[in-house]
């Protein structure tokens, strides 16, 4: 018997008028072929003789029962050419061994790293789905300290910043305020910025380069809400607002129309001019630039706001801003107050960043401000809500200060009478802060007539050593930086030690976003040793005593002394 297809069966045709016949060496093959033809021919007939359903071959062939039927039935000898239908039975097989396996106690993993496959019968699934779970939760987090020092954190993919700041306090026993912070900085390109206290830390470093030198690191901020606490005219200078011309044609205010923005979250059209470095090339060009919500845009003929010579510059919503911190070494920008724009996209290198530069610190925290307005919204304030909420909590890790030095605890005391009142007139209250800086002068000279023990004592000498405000023996410069780094804000201070007099300190001081330095002297009367700022005027017997006086009178400074830098080791 021969067998012929057309093309479309996909049969192999037969040699025409050629028969194999079976050998006597194939006996055993032979043998094993016709057990497979009787299991074939009982699932045929376990079908039903009137079935006539197709099947497949393994050459990819269909053939119908009744022929498969007609093929395997009547011959002894079977030829080579005539293909056979062997059908496999591991499923019921399958099914009769996995009651016997699924019977086996259930064995602990030691390495389930090492087993692929998630559904064994062997292992359990929860052991092995544990696991991973772990492993997708949680993350390592490395933060820096000032000085160095880092530590790693355990989090969640959800933790915050705050979060981490709240932990970061509770290891450190420092003292637990909103003024700390989580900065991303980038030092290769020589960019840092504040995180926001809703922002995922997990997500942040999701962004870094992978093998770069991006980093965490904990500080303190004391600009981060001031936005809300200052007065809104020196945030938001009326010449930068452009929306201030409308307001005053609707009898509103600067800084009821800056109030009410802030309140609400959103923030007004700032324009301003500004120095741009384009990608690519080496010189800054100065531009007339607009922030709305849309974005960023620049004109291209002046201050011409038209549609037609706006350029858009950057998407808000798809970019954070960062402080340049050592402008002058790598971007070279025409002046100091330099500022970047980096999107999400820009992972590593120069390529994609914005610089831009300000004529002024003033612009650039305008600039700054607005944008994280812009970019927030809302949000922005409500982290600031919720910081003054946990500040009003009774109860706070390591317990509440000894001494709190903000604006809303000081307040003028009279005490001549029986009991004391507050003093609201501000005119009073200067004249009494005259009165006890002479009184102060006379408990000092007093004092210094008082024989005691510890007049000569190096232990007095060198006890400000032991204050967080005191940061030794550090240049001009870094003092500059530090301030920078912890806020301009009106009342930040240090103490360091003077670098022309060897004998001499040096307070540095915060106003009006200017970092300014008086020099402390020490002076020798009567045998009793003081400090001076004002060529002896108001005295002192040590750097503690000069500062905690500072805190509460103005004295000869330009505002009193309300934050100190300090840094902390991790």
């Amino acid at each position: 018997m021969s067998w012929c297809s057309d093309t479309t069966s996909g049969w192999v045709p037969e040699s025409q008028g050629e028969e194999l016949l079976p050998r006597e060496d194939n006996d055993m093959d032979l043998g094993t072929l016709q057990n497979n033809v009787n299991n074939t021919l009982d699932n045929v007939y376990e079908e039903g003789p009137d079935s006539d359903r197709l099947r497949a071959l393994p050459n990819g062939s269909l053939v119908s029962n009744s022929e498969q039927a007609s093929l395997l039935t009547g011959a002894d000898t079977v030829k080579r050419s005539q293909p056979l239908l062997i059908q496999s039975n591991r499923k019921p097989k399958e099914e009769e061994e996995e009651p016997r396996a699924l019977s086996l106690p259930s064995i602990p993993n030691p390495f389930p790293e090492l087993c692929s496959p998630s559904n064994s019968p062997i292992l359990s699934n929860s052991s092995l789905g544990s696991g991973s779970q772990r492993e997708g939760g949680s993350h390592v987090v490395k933060v820096y300290s000032e000085d160095g020092t880092c530590r790693s954190l355990e989090v969640t993919a959800g933790t915050t910043a705050r979060h981490v700041c709240e932990m970061l306090v509770q290891k450190t026993h420092a003292l637990h305020d909103d003024c700390w912070s989580l900065v991303e900085v980038y030092q290769h390109l020589a960019l840092e910025r504040c995180l926001e206290d809703h922002e995922s830390v997990v997500e942040v470093q999701a962004t870094w380069p992978v093998g770069g030198d991006s980093r965490f690191v904990f500080r303190k901020n004391y600009a981060k809400y001031e936005l809300f606490k200052s007065s809104p005219q020196s945030l938001f200078p009326e010449v930068m607002v452009s929306s201030c011309l409308d307001a005053a044609n609707k009898g509103m205010s600067h800084s009821e129309l800056i109030q009410n923005v802030l309140n609400s979250g959103s923030c007004p059209e700032i324009q301003g001019f500004l120095n741009m470095k384009e990608v690519g090339r080496k010189m800054w060009k100065r531009f007339y630039f607009s922030l709305r919500r849309s974005g960023l845009y620049y004109s291209t003929k002046g201050t011409s706001k038209d549609p037609r010579h706006l350029q858009y510059c950057v998407d808000v919503n798809e970019s954070n801003i960062y402080y340049i911190t050592q402008g002058k070494k790598q971007y070279s920008p025409p002046t100091e107050y330099g500022f970047c724009i980096k999107p999400f996209k820009a992972r590593s290198g120069v390529k994609g960043l914005k610089l831009f530069c300000s004529e002024d610190e003033q612009s650039r925290t305008c600039w700054m401000a607005a944008f994280r307005l812009f970019k927030y919204g809302i949000q922005l304030y409500r982290n600031y809500q919720q910081c003054q909420a946990r500040q009003r909590e009774p109860a706070w890790i390591g317990g509440m200060p000894l001494r709190s030095v903000s604006d809303n605890t000081l307040v003028a005391m009279d005490f001549s009478g029986c009991m004391g009142r507050v003093i609201e007139n501000p005119n009073e209250a200067l004249t009494v802060a005259l009165e006890e800086a002479q009184a102060w002068r006379k408990k000092t000279n007093h004092r210094y007539s008082l024989p005691t023990p510890f007049q000569s004592s190096p232990l007095s000498a060198a006890i400000h050593r032991t204050q967080p405000w005191f940061h030794g023996h550090i240049s001009r410069e870094d003092t500059q930086r530090l301030i920078i780094q912890q806020g301009l804000v009106d009342g930040v201070f240090l103490v360091r030690g003077s670098q022309r007099n060897p004998k001499g300190f040096v307070l540095s001081l915060c106003h009006l976003q200017k970092v300014k330095h008086y020099l402390i002297l020490p002076s020798e009367e009567d045998g009793h040793l003081y400090y001076t700022m004002d060529d002896g005027q108001t005295r002192f017997a040590d750097l503690i005593q000069l500062v905690e006086f500072h805190q509460i009178n103005r004295g000869i400074l330009p505002c009193k002394l309300k934050h100190y830098c300090t840094c902390v080791a991790l």
